[in-house]
């Protein structure tokens, strides 16, 4: 499982409850629960491929038909957390708040995952730009985040 997905789903997962689609039928949104899940779409539109072991690509993250609020879910954890945690501003604080390891080598990963161009050993370029595209990717699939932390 990539490193995004693994942001996504701890933040997803904690999410407020959304209101449901009025245009869906309820019976229809029930239906199929008890199978397995979809593979994760790909983040480039395509159709997504369906198949009982997901293996998702480094590239993947799946859409998620319900909107978050991920200042809301984020705010709420880090009132929650011991730690003064800026998730607004630091990668290394959102991964910490959502339970995933912070270190170099990670964010190394995260940064080959999401095809980053930069020197790996300018640590404070790679963060910054980590941290925004990872809000960017959060906010393609499904994420309300905050303009100012897209910019």
């Amino acid at each position: 499982m990539s490193i995004l997905t693994k942001i996504r789903d701890a933040i997803f997962a904690g999410k407020p409850a959304s209101t449901p689609d009025p245009q869906v039928d309820p019976a229809v949104r029930l239906e199929g629960l008890a199978s397995a899940p979809p593979t994760p779409a790909p983040l480039t539109g395509e159709t997504p491929a369906f198949a009982p072991n997901p293996q998702p690509s480094s590239a993947t993250i799946a859409k998620t038909p319900a909107s978050v609020d991920i200042a809301v879910v984020l705010d709420a954890k880090a009132a929650q957390s011991p730690q003064k945690l800026q998730w607004r501003t630091s990668i290394v604080d959102l991964m910490k708040l959502v339970g995933l390891e912070s270190s170099l080598a990670e964010r190394k990963e995260l940064a080959t995952e999401l095809g980053y161009s930069g020197s790996t050993s300018d640590t404070a370029a790679m963060n910054t730009w980590l941290h925004r595209q990872v809000l960017t990717k959060l906010a393609e699939n499904g994420g309300q985040v905050p303009p100012e932390l897209l910019t």
